[in-house]
């Protein structure tokens, strides 16, 4: 192998490798910043304060749920099975209340 050929593979390696360089520290601070990201999101979310009441469907009731406890302290009386479909999905979920001023108002809502 001669001078020239030796330099032009010397420069095609070196080059592979400043490239491959490139790619892993962009990887790496890329990486580095979503897990920054999401740490940052995981403190937002448990600074958020926990709505006391919860509305949901419990075996086929509707219940009224404190913040803590499995059971519920209150059953609201509305046929579940006559309310819209998206109301319907909502409890299953849960619906969440700030006040005890928004449940009232929901629970007229739902049970005029």
């Amino acid at each position: 192998m001669d001078k020239k050929t030796g330099w032009k593979m010397f420069m095609i390696i070196f080059t592979a490798f400043s490239a491959s360089g490139v790619l892993v520290i962009c990887s790496l601070g890329r990486s580095n910043h979503e897990m920054r990201v999401e740490r940052k999101a995981a403190a937002i979310e448990s600074n958020k304060p926990v709505p006391p009441y919860t509305v949901r469907e419990y075996y086929g009731r509707i219940g009224v749920f404190r913040t803590g406890h499995s059971e519920p302290y209150m059953y609201i009386d509305a046929d579940i099975s006559l309310m819209p479909e998206l109301d319907r999905s909502q409890l299953a979920g849960g619906i969440a209340f700030s006040s005890e001023s928004e449940l009232k108002s929901y629970i007229s809502d739902i049970t005029s």
